[in-house]
């Protein structure tokens, strides 16, 4: 690698590690800010730090990044999820995208293109954008109440529906000779064994195979093999002749239910979040904005048009959604954009001779454009049209059912947490290293997720932000310590219910604020220690009483101790003093009883 290729990789750096923090401090959301810092370093830009050619081979080299954001959209669409969401998805999703489609491919024939192109271009200009969309959401404080599930939904549908468009694209096609080829039924012949030999390979491999790679507990294993399995599936879709995001989707679809499904989704989001940046950069540096120039009006006129036409559908949805007038306004401007499935959409438009270049270049500055209303629209909404307390009692919080509890460790300890949780039908995700472990508890009809805890994108991928509670079961006192540490600062609200390994550990533990422990021993000694003084001869009364004594004093005495945890010698001073308090404590106890019950050791 030469040095000048060094020091434009270092700029594409720079401007992306600025870009993304600069605009969410600006409130216009990261996707916005990575296509101006694009713009401006673009060969059209102020800064003109690359060509046309660094311009594409970026782009290129950035489209993996939607490849891993269509894996990760797989992994996410667990049956029992779709199911729930079935009316939501497909109802609401359906009305949008062919609603919004058919309106904007409408405008399309009146503005001279053919019908296949511009029904193609309508349904790709219907597409929002899930990433800017999500994380307008997010930050509005929005995407927990009504109206955000069921924009939520609704993108759910569009990421779906972008598949089908991405590998039919030839359908569209002007000519007849590529549209033939496109209809030919021997030309659906190689794609269709492709994807069958995907989804059996993927079925009866995949699981297995990652099973044996998490027993050998190489980190950076999981991570390659999880990269591995994205690029093995696009690489099949395309030697088919199909875009290689639909090879990643089924992947990722086919591990919805996998054990492993956290500990992937962990080690491939940090990679999807970086070329997903460099993505949108890539395609601000492609933007010709002589085209914003020379055709200005012909460019916001027809971003107007996309954008009203789109908020004018979903918020059509959010009434008969049952949603008031805010919450449905708030979801009409939310997902008013295009988005980044437009711009994968129009380069296979363009491979497939659907669209020309220019067609193509012409509707990617209106897209860009329209991100650029959204947080803008959506300013004005709330400082011209404020809430309402009649709108905020239409925007309900999540179903009870929805919530679930997080179990971090899944051995012995975890285990019976687990099967009275799921005995009272309340939904659990469970957390464990331990392959072994994983596949030995899936035998007895327990599910757990292979994941360290420990790891903030873990307990990200395990949704611990909706959790109703945390039960922290790790056995490593570290990696226990480690997992409190980020549960109780990134999820301050969170309830979280702690195993302690001893009396240092319970200890940690409080320091880190969390007063609910538990040591893992304490109850069943106490148990064994009643059978004890039974077998003694002691009446069941009697023996009650004797460990709810010890019980409340030694309680007592764990919280005392904890002023002077540090201090050893202040400890083990302590530990005599309270071993002669416990005794005469037990003493009073048998003086009380005898003189109302002179035969209390042997008499029940």
């Amino acid at each position: 690698m030469s040095e000048m290729t060094l020091f434009e990789v270092a700029i594409l750096l720079s401007a992306m590690a600025i870009a993304a923090p600069l605009a969410r401090v600006l409130g216009i959301g990261s996707v916005l800010g990575y296509l101006i810092a694009g713009v401006l370093m673009g060969p059209h830009g102020l800064l003109l730090a690359f060509g046309e050619h660094e311009a594409e081979t970026f782009l290129h080299a950035a489209e993996f990044g939607v490849v891993l954001l269509l894996f990760l959209i797989g992994l996410e669409l667990r049956p029992k999820r779709l199911w729930s969401m079935r009316n939501a998805i497909f109802g609401a999703g359906t009305l949008q995208v062919f609603g919004s489609g058919l309106l904007l491919g409408g405008v399309g024939i009146l503005a001279g293109l053919p019908l296949g192109p511009a029904m193609f271009a309508g349904l790709a200009l219907a597409l929002s954008s899930t990433a800017f969309a999500i994380q307008v959401l997010e930050e509005n404080g929005e995407l927990q109440t009504r109206h955000g599930r069921l924009g939520f939904a609704v993108l759910l549908f569009q990421d779906l529906a972008a598949i089908p468009l991405i590998a039919l694209a030839p359908i569209f096609a002007v000519t007849a000779a590529v549209a033939s080829s496109a209809t030919d039924p021997m030309a659906f012949a190689k794609p269709l064994g492709a994807i069958v030999l995907l989804v059996v390979g993927g079925y009866f491999i995949l699981d297995r195979a990652l099973q044996l790679i998490a027993r050998t507990k190489v980190r950076e294993a999981m991570t390659a093999a999880a990269l591995l399995t994205v690029v093995g599936a696009a690489l099949l879709m395309q030697s088919a002749g199909l875009s290689a995001s639909l090879g990643a989707f089924i992947a990722g679809a086919l591990l919805a239910e996998s054990s492993y499904r956290h500990q992937l989704e962990a080690d491939i989001q940090p990679f999807e979040g970086m070329l997903l940046g460099l993505f949108f950069t890539a395609v601000g540096m492609s933007l010709d904005l002589t085209i914003l120039l020379n055709q200005t009006v012909l460019v916001l006129a027809l971003t107007f048009v996309l954008v009203g036409i789109k908020v004018a559908v979903l918020f059509g949805i959010g009434r008969l959604q049952g949603l008031a007038n805010r919450p449905a306004r708030r979801l009409a401007l939310s997902l008013s954009q295009a988005g980044e499935f437009g711009f994968v959409l129009l380069t296979a438009a363009v491979g497939a001779s659907v669209l020309d270049r220019e067609t193509s270049a012409f509707l990617g500055v209106v897209i860009t454009l329209s991100m650029a209303t959204t947080p803008l629209m959506l300013m004005l909404d709330k400082k011209l049209l404020p809430e309402t307390k009649s709108d905020t009692s239409r925007s309900d919080e999540m179903p009870d059912e929805d919530g679930h509890v997080v179990i971090a460790g899944f051995g012995r300890y975890g285990q019976i947490t687990a099967r009275i949780l799921r005995a009272k039908g309340i939904p659990f995700t469970a957390l464990d290293t331990s392959a072994e472990q994983i596949a030995f508890v899936e035998k007895f009809g327990s599910k757990a997720f292979f994941g360290d805890a420990s790891r903030p994108e873990i307990l990200e991928a395990a949704q611990t932000g909706k959790a109703r509670a945390f039960v922290l079961a790790i056995d490593d006192a570290e990696a226990s310590l480690r997992t409190a540490s980020f549960v109780r600062k990134r999820y301050p609200d969170l309830p979280i219910f702690a195993r302690a390994r001893n009396r240092r550990h319970a200890h940690e533990l409080m320091d880190l604020g969390i007063m609910t422990v538990e040591r893992e021993t304490f109850r069943s000694a106490l148990t064994t220690a009643g059978d004890v003084l039974k077998s003694l001869g002691y009446s069941n009364a009697a023996t009650e009483r004797s460990l709810e004594i010890f019980k409340t004093h030694d309680e007592k005495r764990l919280s005392d101790d904890y002023k002077y945890a540090s201090d050893l010698s202040k400890i083990q001073q302590k530990a005599r003093s309270d071993a002669q308090q416990l005794a005469e404590l037990f003493q009073q106890d048998v003086a009380q009883t005898d003189t109302k019950q002179p035969d209390a050791k042997l008499t029940d």
